[in-house]
């Protein structure tokens, strides 16, 4: 008969210790992770499941087995009602859930704000902390409402860190993550400064086959959700003025020491990015 294991938050947290260990990643970084993995089976195992679809860097790490970048927030695209009250009330419902994986959500802590960042509709920001075995981890959770999710939302069965039940729930489609930093850095320009967008869309152009025009759809869906025109000859971001500006050149360096694989020059992902994207936005 298995030994039980009576306190489940400290065999928990020496487990994530000797994961940061094997894997050169922070302690910290981590421990959110993980409380965000779990935070992520509670969304599933809720009557809220199908209000939520997973996007962002928790959904970039799904797709490799390195550790891709570490993050410190949860990113969901919203259906339903957008209110911030209605909204806190339906993730303390979420939070409350006991999974028995040595994570405690504080929903007393649970805050909400209003946000609206550069090219977003009008989102949501939920904060709190959660804690394994005494370690306290700051929590944020980024809900947008009305983006385009052309070519649909599709199932992930989320890879759990230390076996217990995986989450599974709706998220994104690569197509429409791509699409979603291309229209970004269409729309910026020069005064983007996410060098992740361009990270991220090299390593899944390097990684995935884009074959088909399930790319080219999601470029013109979520262009034209965003009032965007399509490019047919290079945008700024994509130029090579853009890759041997300073400024965006001491960025991506910045960047680039803290991601898992080296994507190399910034001069290089720039060229690599618009041999990649054109020939779908021309066929958008």
């Amino acid at each position: 008969m298995a030994k039980e294991i009576k306190n489940i938050g400290a065999s928990v947290r020496a487990r994530l210790l000797q994961v940061a260990k094997a894997s050169g990643q922070s302690f910290d970084l981590v421990l959110t992770r993980f409380a965000l993995e779990r935070l992520l089976f509670r969304l599933s195992q809720s009557p809220h499941a199908d209000r939520f679809v997973l996007k962002g860097a928790m959904l970039m790490m799904s797709w490799f087995e390195d550790p891709y970048r570490g993050t410190r927030d949860l990113d969901l695209l919203g259906f339903g009602d957008p209110e911030p009250e209605a909204m806190l009330a339906t993730f303390r419902g979420i939070l409350a859930l006991n999974d028995d994986d040595g994570v405690e959500f504080d929903v007393d802590a649970l805050r909400v704000d209003r946000i609206r960042e550069e090219l977003e509709y009008g989102g949501l920001r939920l904060r709190t902390t959660a804690s394994i075995s005494g370690a306290r981890i700051n929590l944020t959770i980024d809900i947008g409402f009305g983006d385009a999710m052309e070519p649909g939302a599709e199932m992930l069965d989320y890879p759990s860190m230390l076996a217990f039940p995986a989450p599974r729930l709706r998220a994104y489609a690569r197509e429409t993550v791509i699409a979603e930093k291309f229209q970004a850095m269409v729309a910026l320009g020069r005064a983007n400064s996410r060098m992740k967008d361009f990270y991220d869309i090299w390593i899944l152009s390097k990684s995935f086959d884009f074959a088909g025009d399930r790319l080219a759809r999601a470029i013109a869906a979520t262009f034209a959700r965003r009032e965007t025109a399509v490019p047919v000859d290079l945008p700024d971001a994509l130029t090579p003025a853009f890759a041997n500006d300073e400024q965006k050149q001491r960025q991506w360096n910045a960047f680039v020491r803290d991601v898992s694989a080296n994507p190399g020059s910034l001069e290089d992902v720039v060229n690599s990015l618009a041999d990649f994207l054109m020939p779908h936005a021309i066929q958008a």
